[in-house]
């Protein structure tokens, strides 16, 4: 018999607050904070999550530069349609442009950094948002 288990991927950043709260409204999420003002989570709708938490010495990844290579990175699932608004509503939120390629179609994939220096991506579903 196997223990339940679930798993939460965690960012390490200076501000957990403010980096909770830009994935919360870039998600449409919800942050949750515990006891442990370092630990920060947001949590989907569909219940998916991630979390925050406080790195007194935090720096930032360097990539794409590689003497410190990205070492992971969030992949946020977007209808196709909807790729320009999303984009717009990331930089609104403070997100900044890495790669700009003119993609479009179902492998649009655009690459920015969070305001903490980490980087995620929106990707094109076709069909599909949120998923």
């Amino acid at each position: 018999m196997t223990t339940p288990k679930t798993s939460v991927l965690v960012l390490d950043c200076a501000e957990p607050e403010d980096l909770a709260d830009f994935y919360a409204k870039l998600l449409d999420a919800t942050v949750h904070r515990g006891t442990d003002p370092d630990f920060v989570e947001v949590v989907g709708q569909d219940g998916n999550r991630i979390a925050v938490r406080r790195d007194h010495g935090y720096a930032p990844p360097s990539w794409p530069r590689p003497d410190d290579s990205q070492q992971a990175h969030l992949h946020i699932l977007v209808a196709e349609k909807d790729m320009d608004e999303a984009e717009r509503e990331a930089v609104s939120l403070g997100a900044r442009p890495i790669e700009t390629r003119g993609n479009s179609g179902p492998r649009d994939v655009r690459t920015y950094s969070d305001p903490a220096g980490h980087s995620f991506v929106l990707a094109a579903r076709e069909g599909r948002s949120g998923e």
